[in-house]
């Protein structure tokens, strides 16, 4: 071997040395300056406004005791080219995360969500005062002003000045300083989605689908078991075909702000169109946001001679076909108990 593949062989044996002792002394460094500072236990929210930069965002991590080094985080968005990916938003950053998986999770827009369940049932006033105690909107009334616009009632076709009756009620995770527009909309296009694991619900025009979405928000209102669903929903019917009116306490539990332990002679003579003593047929819209069992329930109802029902106290309704069986059964369940 003549000395110049002597001096390259030594070349590149010293170069290879010295890249593996970087190699060694990078992780090294990464472990002691940008490993995590703890174990996961201390949480903390981290807000990035835009036109923040590399330095005040790693600033910020510093002072809350996220972060080891700032020199090494810094280095490090450096070193992966992050100083134009970092995305505004809240983060939920904890002390268990090291210095890459922060930067992974900032980097990538993971910004922290909010959960909130809606349970069926749930008016549309409900769903605003929800949303309220979860921070995600300033009051009620600014979420039904953005639940009920116009141009959202015209994407989905709903036939109505609101969106009652339409908000799914169900689980969502959203980002903090979601639009709650956007909120309605979400929760209206899942229930359409769930409107597609019904039999018969296409080809629906809009105004059949709403008298149905209205049944649908009497008997979940009305209805304390899933299995009577259906056989509240034929009743309603039979009503209706009868000319009888609907006669539901639930229609004047929508009269109030807050719905009442209990429902009064005196309620029951409230003049408005949503009181089903009073006026025949439908009230003017939904009553609340039906869940999936009670939308089953508007379409495909029992088919029965039943005309009344009542609740008893374990919690299931006596079914009736006439109103002398009714009175007896008023007389056994409900009379006794304000004796």
């Amino acid at each position: 071997m003549n000395s110049k593949k002597k001096f390259l062989l030594l070349s590149g044996i010293v170069l290879g040395g010295l890249a593996l002792i970087a190699l060694v002394t990078f992780f090294i460094v990464d472990e002691l300056k940008g490993g995590a500072v703890g174990a996961g236990q201390v949480k903390v929210d981290i807000s990035i406004e835009p036109g923040d930069t590399p330095s005040e965002v790693t600033d910020v991590l510093s002072k809350n005791g996220l972060i080891k080094s700032s020199k090494y985080f810094l280095f490090l968005i450096k070193a992966t080219r992050s100083a134009n990916k970092i995305k505004v938003g809240l983060y939920e950053i904890n002390d268990g995360m090291d210095s890459r998986k922060i930067l992974q999770v900032i980097t990538e827009g993971k910004v922290k969500l909010v959960h909130f369940t809606v349970p069926e049932g749930y008016n549309n006033r409900q769903i605003g005062d929800l949303l309220v105690q979860k921070n995600l909107v300033k009051s009620r009334a600014d979420f039904l002003n953005a639940a009920n616009k116009t141009e959202i009632l015209r994407e989905f076709n709903i036939p109505a000045g609101t969106s009652e009756g339409y908000l799914f009620p169900e689980t969502y995770s959203v980002p903090v300083n979601y639009p709650s527009d956007k909120i309605a909309r979400m929760m209206i296009k899942r229930f359409f989605a769930k409107l597609e694991k019904i039999p018969n619900s296409k080809d629906l025009t809009p105004k059949k689908l709403h008298e149905i979405v209205v049944l649908a928000s009497v008997v979940e209102r009305e209805a304390k078991k899933n299995e009577e669903r259906p056989l509240m929903a034929g009743v309603f019917l039979n009503r209706l075909k009868q000319d009888i009116p609907l006669e539901s306490c639930a229609t004047i539990q929508y009269l109030f702000d807050k719905p009442h332990p209990r429902i009064f002679e005196k309620d029951l003579k409230i003049v408005s169109p949503y009181n089903t003593y009073l006026n025949k047929g439908y009230p003017p819209g939904p009553i609340s946001n039906p869940g999936l069992p009670a939308l089953e329930a508007a379409f495909m109802p029992a088919q029965t001679d039943y005309l009344f029902f009542l609740l008893k106290p374990d919690g299931f309704h006596y079914f009736s076909k006439t109103f002398k069986e009714h009175a007896e059964a008023k007389k056994k369940y409900i009379d006794v108990l304000y004796e």
